[in-house]
């Protein structure tokens, strides 16, 4: 064998463990980035379980409403009362943008759509409210829209639907807060509806971090095994 042939076969022996040296770098590099997110996906998880954001909340019930719909996967809840009388009342509820202005036990504002059916007619009442956090009592709820549809399906913008809610005279508005809170829609279900949903929300967000704990150690499992290999 020629010198120069040994001498070629030597710079490529050299190349093949640099390049080896390259793959092996990478992945210990990419390692120890899956291993640092996992870290955190941990420790964030941690931190979430052993906190009790709303211990000090006030408590709620849901009185004589039920839970209709929450699905798991879904940012509203739906509440429904039926009266001896056949009338219904159903409650859609999700939270609002984060305000983290204000000292308060919950970060979010709710909003909540009342809709009152009376029993053998077609027409629907709803009413658009705001659920908000109150220190001495828990919450409270105003009323920014108040609606008569003629039937679910009159839905269309261009129908008229009715006037400004805060046009309406001051002992209307009133009143028609006072009929709300006569079809159960009190200080007891705001305060249940608030924690209700920051509670879920928090959940929510527990399970977002396992899926991301599990992918990320199913990959930092998956780099190490390659690094091993790519080592020997």
């Amino acid at each position: 064998m020629s010198l120069r042939t040994e001498l070629f076969g030597k710079v490529r022996e050299l190349k093949k463990r640099v390049t080896s040296l390259r793959h092996f770098c990478h992945y210990q590099h990419k390692h120890l980035q899956d291993l640092e997110l996992l870290k955190c996906f941990k420790s964030e998880i941690q931190f979430e379980l052993s906190s009790n954001y709303f211990q000090n909340a006030q408590s709620g019930s849901l009185g004589d409403f039920f839970v209709d719909s929450n699905s798991p996967n879904s940012k509203d809840v739906v509440l429904r009362r039926k009266f001896d009388s056949g009338e219904e009342v159903a409650v859609s509820a999700i939270l609002g943008p984060p305000n983290y202005e204000k000292d308060l036990v919950f970060s979010r504002d709710a909003f909540m759509k009342v809709c009152v059916k009376k029993p053998a007619l077609s027409s629907i009442l709803q009413f658009d409210c705001e659920v908000h956090e109150e220190t001495d009592k828990g919450s409270d709820f105003d009323i920014y829209n108040a609606y008569y549809l003629r039937s679910p399906t009159c839905l269309s913008p261009s129908i008229y639907k009715g006037p400004l809610f805060r046009t309406l005279d001051n002992e209307l508005q009133h009143a028609l807060k006072e009929y709300l809170v006569a079809k159960g829609i009190g200080v007891s279900l705001t305060n249940f509806l608030l924690r209700y949903l920051h509670n879920r929300e928090q959940e929510q967000y527990v399970n977002w971090l396992k899926k991301g704990e599990a992918t990320f150690a199913a990959k930092e499992g998956s780099l190490r095994q390659s690094s091993e290999t790519h080592s020997t």
